[in-house]
């Protein structure tokens, strides 16, 4: 009853102060759309979007402009992103008219095996240290993109980041906060984390200056000697040293035999529009899932915030992500059946155990939170692209090799230990992966690119966009700055889960009659969730007229020109 009353004291005193006054537009919204007929970037750091709009003015594409922001955010947000993580991307061609997508997530070291975990006794990959490790892919994939859709050298591409690397930037508020993380790497004796990112020792403050001129120096060398240099130079031989020396598995030929993969983006038509996500093993068919079940209810008679709105969403997140639990996995190693779960049968089916007057049960487990950053650019020729990047947990592993200026991933954490599972551990595997880009057509044009970061959030924070704009009438500013919901799930243990209705947890916003309703209905209601942050582009052919949009729950910033 306590817990009740002062959620209920929390979410009046939020709404009371949500409202703000505007001419235009919702009075959620933070500000207008940013326009522009030249090109278009979205990011989620200031000075890294007006780096890409540097690099779209200088002639390059948007692919350019996406891996110059990329390595910029690894510099200025190390909190969610970086080379030692894994990045995946929705490329719109303009000259073929077609979506390509690349999936440039690593694989598990070859050596490391399921038995070694049983001998040692481990149920679960640690979340740091170097047994979460996994070949970081985002490097391959600024290479495989630009080999495939870029114009400029890949030396004037990294300039920007390696200016700011060697001469400092002042960190924002927001990315000072999350490099308080870097204080538990430290009291774990990780080395080289109080070298790399603290400033004279102490840890960074809002408005502090902060170089990496050892990431600036990797940086060249990738620049000048290309994807080689990391996956087969001396930086792999340091990473694959480093590695060994503090007893993990990752290894030099792990790096040298790795390739990103080129894959086919899988679509579900949602009330006339093409949604596009990637195929597993990231979580992008989740959001295409939970639309097809949403598809079949009347959002033309049910308003954004009610009750029906809320339940109905988060129904269906329950039953899709017991389906992203039994299913999700690398498919170059297990079955996927995604054209099954991709149906709209199966949907009718599931959307049939939806009960009205009743929360459903759900069976699986807790989602997981780590630190990601997205961005989307076009250009004008028409190109856009949806590209999202992650070391995961934040800042990564706490493995940070000497010398080079940035942590390794640790997504490896992300396999099960259970065996007989389809995201069992297993050598040269891929885990199952939480970020995704997510892009939209319309009669066969390019509409939107777009993403949430949010780990298992992500496909909750994509259906919450689209239907935002689709079934509600929002603008691209509205759609994300208007207030989000989340559900988790029960209480697991050892990983697995336990059987409950699980928790929605609101933003301010939302009106509190709705949620009584919900309430009555035997839902449990909170706040202080994990919403995500959110970018998008989009293009409207007709006018030849690019809107951009970020949001304020980040430090994001649009920009075109």
């Amino acid at each position: 009853m306590i817990r009740i009353i002062s959620v209920i004291l929390a979410l009046q005193c939020c709404w009371a102060s949500f409202a703000q006054d505007r001419l235009t537009g919702k009075n959620f919204a933070t500000r207008s759309e940013v326009l522009g007929t030249n090109g278009m970037v979205a990011t989620s750091q200031p000075l890294a979007a007006q780096i890409g709009l540097e690099i779209l003015k200088k002639g390059g594409s948007a692919v350019d402009a996406a891996i110059a922001v990329d390595a910029a955010l690894g510099l200025m947000e190390p909190t969610g992103a970086g080379i030692g993580g894994d990045l995946f991307a929705i490329v719109w061609d303009a000259k073929t008219q077609q979506l390509y997508g690349l999936n440039a997530s690593g694989n598990s070291p070859q050596s490391l095996t399921l038995d070694y975990f049983k001998k040692e006794g481990i149920e679960e990959i640690p979340a740091t240290g170097p047994l979460p490790l996994n070949v970081p892919g985002a490097v391959d994939g600024w290479f495989e993109l630009h080999k495939k859709f870029g114009r400029l050298p890949m030396e004037e591409i990294l300039a920007p980041a390696i200016h700011y690397a060697e001469e400092g930037f002042a960190v924002t508020e927001l990315i000072a906060f999350y490099l308080q993380k870097a204080q538990g790497f430290i009291d774990k004796g990780y080395p080289n984390v109080k070298e790399t990112y603290t400033l004279n020792g102490k840890l960074i403050e809002k408005g502090d200056i902060f170089k990496n001129p050892l990431l600036a120096d990797t940086y060249k060398k990738i620049a000048t000697e290309g994807r080689d240099a990391f996956y087969k130079g001396a930086l792999a031989r340091t990473i694959g040293d480093f590695v060994k020396e503090q007893g993990g598995f990752l290894s030099y030929e792990d790096l040298a035999g790795y390739h990103s993969e080129w894959v086919t983006p899988i679509s579900t038509r949602y009330r006339g529009y093409d949604v596009w996500e990637l195929p597993p093993n990231g979580q992008g068919l989740a959001t295409l899932q939970m639309l097809n079940i949403i598809e079949g209810f009347d959002f033309s008679r049910i308003a954004f915030g009610s009750e029906e709105h809320l339940r109905i969403v988060n129904e269906a997140k329950k039953l899709v992500y017991e389906d992203i639990a039994k299913y999700y996995a690398d498919p170059n190693k297990v079955e996927v059946p995604i054209k099954g779960l991709l149906s709209k049968e199966y949907a009718a089916e599931r959307r049939a155990l939806i009960d009205p007057n009743k929360p459903g049960k759900y069976l699986a487990g807790d989602p997981s939170h780590s630190g990601t950053v997205y961005m989307t650019t076009a250009d004008k020729e028409g190109n856009m692209i949806s590209l999202i990047q992650s070391n995961y947990r934040g800042m990564g592993s706490g493995m940070v090799p000497p010398g080079l200026g940035f942590m390794l991933q640790d997504r490896g954490e992300l396999f099960t230990l259970e065996e007989g599972q389809a995201n069992t551990y297993a050598p040269g595997k891929r885990p199952f992966h939480t970020i995704i880009p997510g892009f939209v057509t319309k009669d066969g044009a390019p509409y939107m690119s777009f993403g949430v970061m949010g780990g298992d959030f992500q496909p909750q924070g994509h259906v919450q966009i689209l239907m935002n704009m689709i079934d509600f009438g929002m603008n691209l500013q509205e759609a994300g700055d208007a207030p989000r919901f989340e559900h988790v799930g029960s209480s697991s243990v050892k990983g697995r889960p336990a059987r409950g209705i699980g928790e929605i947890l609101i933003e301010s916003g939302f009106d509190f009659q709705e949620i009584q309703k919900l309430m009555r209905k035997g839902y449990k209601v909170g706040y202080g969730g994990s919403y995500g942050g959110y970018q998008a582009i989009l293009y409207d052919k007709d006018k030849g007229v690019y809107y951009g949009a970020s949001e304020a729950r980040k430090d994001g910033q649009a920009v075109g020109y």
